[in-house]
């Protein structure tokens, strides 16, 4: 016996000089999952989705792509993903992209966010508090109503899916978090952000942030680290692990 790997859906690549100094998202990601075994696919670039059956859970990636350009191969994920939420077949957790692409692929509607361009550390303040021993809960991700968490993002989910959950949200994004269904949840920040990968992620925007207004070297000044945010990849691990993680070769 053993344990169905996390799959990380990856569904673009981190900016140039992000990935030269750090890497890119799929590292960070297993490194906040733990030690548990890790698969990806790189969705982006064609690469096949696998059986439900092989895998424990899913953790989709953020991406410079947008989900309102609908290409094929987000919208062959969306179907995927869909279907998965539909059954409760396995947990999933969406970042950034994988969020909106979560919300689009069951019937909410994702589009520029009106409010504008959100980057940076921001606080971002809990709606809907669960019990921590409920495992559909918020809480069973993370246990502050209030917190920082690393945000980079233009698009947002503007309407969500019926029945949908919204637990979180910041000054500029009212769905900084959302609950799919029982084990499945997108957060529009990114749990898999470091403090340097933040800055980094700034200092590579910096001539668009100027254009905007935005002042990029204070923006660097204040980020932090952010340690609540990110045991969400090790809190989502752990659901993986008590509830479906299991299976035979």
């Amino acid at each position: 016996m053993s344990r169905r790997p996390i799959l990380v859906l990856k569904t673009g690549e981190a900016l140039p000089l992000v990935k030269e100094r750090r890497g890119d998202f799929e590292r960070w990601i297993a490194e906040g999952l733990g030690d548990g075994p890790v698969v990806v696919v790189s969705v982006h670039e064609g690469e096949a989705l696998p059986e439900v059956e092989s895998i424990g859970g899913v953790v989709v990636t953020g991406s410079p792509a947008m989900v309102s350009d609908r290409h094929d191969w987000s919208e062959a994920a969306a179907r995927w993903l869909a279907e998965i939420v539909e059954q409760d077949a396995v947990p999933v957790l969406g970042l950034c992209y994988g969020h909106q692409l979560l919300a689009h692929a069951l019937g909410g509607e994702v589009g520029p966010n009106p409010r504008g361009r959100e980057m940076g550390t921001v606080e971002i303040r809990a709606r809907a508090p669960g019990e921590p021993s409920a495992e559909g809960d918020w809480a069973a991700l993370i246990e502050p109503s209030q917190f920082v968490g690393h945000m980079s993002h233009l698009e947002s989910v503007l309407r969500p899916p019926a029945g949908t959950r919204v637990l979180a949200a910041s000054d500029l994004e009212p769905h900084a978090a959302l609950q799919y269904g029982p084990r499945q949840w997108g957060v529009q920040f990114h749990p898999e952000f470091d403090r340097e990968i933040m800055q980094l992620y700034v200092e590579a925007r910096r001539e668009v942030l100027v254009g905007e207004g935005r002042d990029p070297d204070a923006m660097i000044r204040a980020a932090q680290d952010t340690p609540e945010s990110a045991r969400v990849l090790e809190r989502f691990a752990a659901i993986v692990e008590a509830g479906r993680g299991d299976g035979g070769d």
